[in-house]
């Protein structure tokens, strides 16, 4: 035989799939039982089906009923590939043709392995069709579920979320529980609720290997849910969600989840509203681990140059690394050089992609971002704190001495260098023992207060470097230590932040503090990079303290270089 002929039947063989038999993209239209006539009789006389392929043909409810009736007794079918079976019914006719399908398929004794509904507009109602069917033990050992574009809304998410958690149980009691792997449900407007009732199944499945959910106007408070039910996912591989609107509070929850999933490859948060405080703690969270990733889209998200080599530099010990995805941000020209040139330098040119949707650099005039997701601000809770960064819980009434606390506090409500001194030796004490350093913004605002008393005068800069190193000491302690750094490089007004908080008015004893601390062995390296990094590339808004400025960026320079 030829080599040509081999190579033929080689590829012939490749595209046949035993068991299955395909009606895939002939797109017809059926619409009575005589019309599927011909299908029905090949169905009933395909010996061994395992995978029946109706997808890119449009079946009436009579049709729907015949072709259930002829896998009845096909109780060794697996995969059911139904995609794009409705277009041009009706809404009203959908509900019924999945219930007589969902129905033949409990009756034949089948163990589905995947099921593609797909690009089929049934909404709630067809979600409602098929909960008997995914409740069933026809779904107990189903592997993929694709419901990819099929208009669920919120009803059809919670319908759907209460579902998988029944079939989870039910499959449990039986001794297989549900191993779902892949889920698939984009372009469904799930929003929050959706989003949140799904999160639930999540956490109770644990067996999540790829998870694609974009375009569902989903926001923070779903996005957070969905972060939390990834935790309990430690396979997963792929992370798909896209054209959400995660704004920092999603981003920090989604980077505090993927620092726990060490087999991730694929996060595709493009079009995320990521935003250059998400980005940077995401690549913090990319620092951490992650040591298989492939691809990183963090496209469209109003990231800034500083920013997105922050990003750049966490995937540079990616030995799997194939794309880093940062078009459509806002770094300017000179920004995207700098990426270009940061990458190449690193050996990893070829996997960045292409930047020719920039959006060009943010203007300096600009306001601060009004968040998305205001509307729903009143609905969450703060834990108590007073405004000086102090938990009053840690208020011990039966203190020994609980007069240098209350000194404390009449410091940080009004800062003076007198009051700092005055609390003498106990003051690191104090700060340490006092000042909450899980809330990165109450450790910012702390800062501050202390170093802004700065004076060039012996007993006065000691006690302020004394005070801000002991408090940095604890704050780079902390597991969220890079939120510090984000808060802080944001209340300098080297990034622009979300968070409404009143403009700073940069002292140089910020940055002498600053650059005090930076020179020690506590002050992390990574996070001497990003600071380094926003220092460097918006220096501009610090040049009232131009001489400060100058030593804080040599010290920087010489700690992330060395």
């Amino acid at each position: 035989m030829a080599s040509e002929d081999i190579a033929q039947l080689t590829e012939a063989l490749a595209k046949t799939h035993v068991g299955e038999l395909s009606y895939k993209g002939q797109g017809l239209k059926l619409d009575n039982a005589e019309s599927v006539k011909e299908i029905v009789q090949e169905i009933e006389q395909f010996q061994g089906l395992q995978s029946l392929r109706l997808e890119g043909n449009t079946f009436g409810v009579e049709a729907a009923q015949g072709i259930a009736k002829a896998f009845e007794a096909k109780s060794e079918l697996q995969e059911c590939h139904w995609s794009d079976m409705f277009t041009g019914r009706l809404r009203s006719e959908i509900p019924p043709a999945l219930k007589s399908l969902g129905g033949a398929l409990m009756t034949s004794g089948a163990r589905l392995t995947q099921l593609d509904l797909s690009d089929n507009a049934f909404g709630p109602d067809g979600v409602k069709a098929i909960e008997t069917l995914l409740k069933s033990s026809a779904c107990y050992t189903l592997r993929e579920l694709r419901l990819n574009n099929c208009g669920m809304g919120i009803g059809g998410g919670t319908v759907l979320a209460s579902a998988l958690t029944e079939c989870h149980k039910q499959s449990c009691a039986s001794g297989s529980p549900l191993r779902l792997k892949v889920f698939i449900a984009g372009r469904n407007r799930l929003e929050n609720d959706g989003a949140t009732a799904l999160a639930k199944s999540f956490k109770l499945l644990g067996s999540l290997e790829e998870v694609h959910m974009p375009q569902n106007g989903i926001n923070h408070a779903g996005v957070t849910a969905l972060a939390a039910a990834m935790q309990h996912n430690p396979n997963l591989q792929v992370l798909n969600l896209n054209d959400n609107t995660f704004t920092k509070r999603g981003s920090i929850a989604m980077a505090e989840a993927i620092r726990h999933l060490q087999c991730l490859q694929v996060i595709n948060f493009g079009d995320c509203l990521v935003r250059s405080e998400g980005a940077i703690a995401i690549a913090w969270a990319l620092k951490e681990g992650l040591p298989h990733l492939r691809e990183l889209n963090l496209s469209f998200g109003e990231i800034t140059e500083a920013a997105a080599l922050i990003v750049a530099k966490a995937v540079q010990d990616k030995a799997d690394l194939e794309k880093l995805d940062l078009n459509g941000n806002c770094l300017g020209e000179d920004g995207c050089e700098a990426l270009r040139e940061a990458m190449e330098g690193m050996n990893l040119g070829d996997m960045l992609g292409s930047l020719s949707d920039d959006e060009g650099e943010p203007d300096d005039d600009d306001e601060d971002y009004e968040d998305e997701d205001e509307e729903e601000d009143n609905e969450d809770t703060e834990e108590e704190t007073d405004d000086n960064g102090t938990d009053n819980d840690n208020v011990d009434e039966e203190n020994e001495e609980p007069h240098h606390i209350s000194e404390l506090m009449a410091f940080l409500n009004s800062p003076s260098s007198e009051k700092l001194i005055s609390l003498g030796a106990k003051r690191v004490q104090l700060i340490e023992q006092e000042v909450d350093v899980s809330d990165a913004c109450k450790v910012s605002d702390v800062f501050l207060k202390i170093s802004s008393v700065y004076k060039d005068e012996p007993e006065v800069k000691q006690a302020v470097f004394e005070s801000t190193d002991a408090l940095l000491r604890k704050a780079f302690s902390n597991s969220h230590s890079y939120s510090f750094i984000s808060s802080l490089i944001s209340n300098l007004g080297l990034l622009k932040s979300e968070d409404k908080k009143t403009k700073v008015s940069v002292l140089p004893g910020h940055l002498l503090a600053l650059e005090h601390a930076a020179a020690q062995e506590f002050f992390p390296l990574d996070q001497a990079g990003v600071l380094e990094a926003f220092v460097s590339r918006h220096g501009k808004v610090l040049e009232s303290c131009s001489s400060a400025r100058d030593a804080l960026k040599t010290t920087l320079a010489k700690r992330t270089t060395a």
